[in-house]
């Protein structure tokens, strides 16, 4: 992965998807250079198929004198009229607000947790959600407020008003499901559009449902992997973002693969949401536009 905004303390990341036609990036450029801006990062893709483009600028100040956000974002409206761009500016300090839900499988939480603690993830965990106690204490030990919030069919709907609320009052922006063994309802997954990321425990498409590794033992399957996607209605159709995959042979039992998988669900998480930290994901109808 190439530079991240959080190595650049003054840098803003400009992120743009509009209708695939000639001029855009020349366009852009010279608007920053107009504003004495330095790009430190840019990369750009045109969608054959669905005739969009797609756009990620790193900027920080060429001169002495420091960027104003609201000139920049002001004086970027008209260009964006002119190409039909949907566009978004983001401060390079800025941390993404997110709550994480967990059910009874801690790893994930537990990566993500140590990669806020020692700096490498550009999150601000508001809170932790889980229908279980399991993590109260690991989450609490990290001082983040941890919510436990049971659910049975009968009360899941407000049980998930609840979510809802913690993630309105929080003003989050993001909701990661590290392995949160619920599935979302529709009008839930219909509120956050864009902004609720999966770990899939397989590599999609693939065994789907429960036991996955047990699936794939009972084939003889010689990959292992795992997929982070975002929500949507359609169960586990979301846009994918991250995938990885570890060969596996016959002298491995349901239980080795089950530990390996583990290890490769944390990272690929992980990476899917350092990816969406650092604006570095654009969703492109069923799929997605994802920058190195």
């Amino acid at each position: 992965m190439t530079s991240s905004p959080s190595q650049c303390d003054d840098c803003y990341v400009l992120t743009i998807q509009c209708p695939d036609t000639i001029g855009i990036v020349a366009a852009v450029v010279t608007f920053l250079a107009e504003q004495n801006a330095f790009i430190t990062e840019s990369a750009q893709y045109g969608d054959p198929d669905t005739r969009r483009f797609f756009m990620r600028t790193v900027f920080k100040a060429g001169a002495t004198e420091p960027l104003s956000r609201d000139v920049i974002y002001n004086g970027f409206s008209g260009l964006a009229d002119q190409f039909d761009m949907a566009w978004d500016l983001f401060g390079s300090q800025e941390k993404v607000k997110t709550v994480i839900a967990v059910s009874k499988f801690g790893h994930c939480l537990n990566d993500l947790l140590h990669r806020v603690k020692i700096g490498a993830a550009p999150l601000d965990v508001t809170a932790v959600v889980s229908n279980h106690e399991n993590f109260r204490d690991l989450v609490e030990w990290h001082e983040i407020p941890f919510h436990y919030l049971p659910v049975k069919a009968e009360t899941k709907e407000s049980q998930e008003d609840k979510l809802l609320e913690v993630i309105s009052s929080t003003e989050t922006e993001l909701l990661v499901l590290a392995r949160y063994m619920q599935i979302l309802s529709a009008e839930t997954c219909s509120k956050l559009p864009g902004r609720v990321i999966n770990i899939h425990h397989s590599f999609l498409p693939g065994f789907k449902g429960a036991r996955p590794y047990h699936q794939a033992h009972a084939r003889g399957v010689k990959i292992i992997g795992a997929t982070a996607h975002y929500v949507t209605p359609d169960l586990d159709e979301g846009p994918i973002i991250e995938q990885a995959v570890e060969r596996v042979d016959h002298t491995l039992s349901p239980d080795d693969l089950v530990l390996l998988g583990r290890d490769i669900e944390s990272s690929v998480l992980s990476r899917a949401v350092l990816s969406y930290a650092e604006r570095r994901v654009l969703l492109n109808g069923t799929k997605t536009v994802v920058f190195r």
